[in-house]
């Protein structure tokens, strides 16, 4: 059995992660971690736990001196918190899983630039991997340390990460519109986010300067080949749970070139349709072996990835503007956070990526 850790048990991505994880076959739960209730049992704070999860909340303290009876220590923290907890983790060989910023990011300047923190464990930011299965696999199953992507970056990476690679689009004209249910902003006392604040109404919201901007970014540009520069804007919708993202890119010049030698023969609306189906093809191949992405054909909804750890994609193309847009939906409490750090646990310990996440 592996023997977890999780500190930041009673947010909302860390309550999902207890509740996967209590059901994951090959996981013992040694310790859950909270200061904010110590001492109190998980199911005292979320009820409908009663009687099938009533292990008591530690604080931090403790959590540390319990780190040499673990093997994998979970995370599910703000940003600029999870340093000493990483530091203590790596010093008794326990792999680390961070759910929050604080590893994402290469470069420890463009973290505190974004994010106005200090880095404090710069050290480890060379040995961090990236998350992200359908990209990084290889470098996930051999690391001690792994920043897990949060929700809106998994879904826009993974929308536009095929057209990149494969060049399908200009990398300068990427516009991405995501928006996001409330539990994305965290379980905490907020005015904003409050039923009568944010119900019958939605929201844009650090436009221009979202701290996930440099994220979407860095991994993106590995797609390109090159340093790209993106327009993102996130949005607050009045429902709990999931991410849809839509995104744009003009289709590169030797695509277009695609259409108008086809055009000539079939025209331009059954050249565009077949320029459709080759870049649904090429989609289908990319994600031939993602476990958890599905490339659909169909208009995506949040509901129909609510509570799974799928990543759903769907490809149009605005024939008017020569654009691209693709659309992108997830559960940002599972494959937007919790469900992905157990996705990546299971590399990090040789098990089959699924286990634990299809009931």
């Amino acid at each position: 059995m592996i023997r977890v850790g999780i500190i930041g048990a009673t947010g909302y991505a860390g309550a999902e992660l207890v509740k996967l994880l209590h059901d994951h076959p090959e996981v013992q739960l040694s310790f859950l971690c909270s200061n904010s209730y110590s001492s109190q049992k998980f199911s005292d704070i979320y009820p409908h736990f009663k009687y099938r999860i009533d292990q008591v909340l530690i604080d931090t303290e403790s959590a540390l001196s319990e780190m040499r009876n673990i093997d994998v220590l979970f995370t599910a923290l703000p940003h600029g918190t999870s340093f000493p907890f990483a530091k203590e983790a790596l010093k008794n060989n326990v792999k680390f899983i961070d759910l929050g910023a604080d590893f994402r990011l290469h470069d420890g300047d463009t973290f505190e630039a974004w994010y106005q923190v200090r880095h404090e464990a710069r050290e480890f930011l060379s040995k961090s991997v990236y998350g992200l299965p359908e990209l990084h696999k290889e470098a996930i199953k051999n690391t001690d340390i792994l920043a897990n992507p949060g929700c809106y970056t998994t879904a826009s990476i993974l929308a536009l990460y095929p057209a990149l690679k494969e060049k399908l689009i200009d990398p300068q004209s990427i516009i991405i519109d995501a928006k996001s249910g409330v539990t994305g902003a965290g379980r905490k006392a907020d005015i904003s986010l409050l039923l009568t604040e944010c119900s019958e109404s939605i929201k844009a919201y650090s436009i221009g300067s979202h701290r996930h901007t440099p994220e979407i970014e860095q991994e993106l540009s590995l797609a390109a080949g090159k340093s790209i520069a993106l327009t993102f804007t996130p949005h607050l919708i009045p429902m709990q749970r999931g991410i849809l993202a839509t995104c744009y890119g003009t289709i590169s010049p030797s695509y277009m070139d695609f259409i108008e030698n086809s055009a000539s023969s079939y025209g331009y609306q059954d050249s565009y349709e077949q320029l459709l189906q080759r870049i649904y093809e090429l989609y289908y191949d990319f994600y031939k072996d993602a476990a958890f992405v599905r490339v659909r054909d169909d208009v995506l909804e949040t509901r129909f990835v609510k509570d799974t750890n799928y990543c759903d994609i769907s490809i149009r193309i605005d024939s008017r503007t020569h654009r691209l847009i693709i659309t992108s939906a997830l559960d940002n409490l599972v494959k937007g956070a919790s469900g992905q750090a157990i996705q990546n646990m299971n590399i990090m310990f040789g098990l089959d990526e699924k286990i634990g996440l299809e009931g």
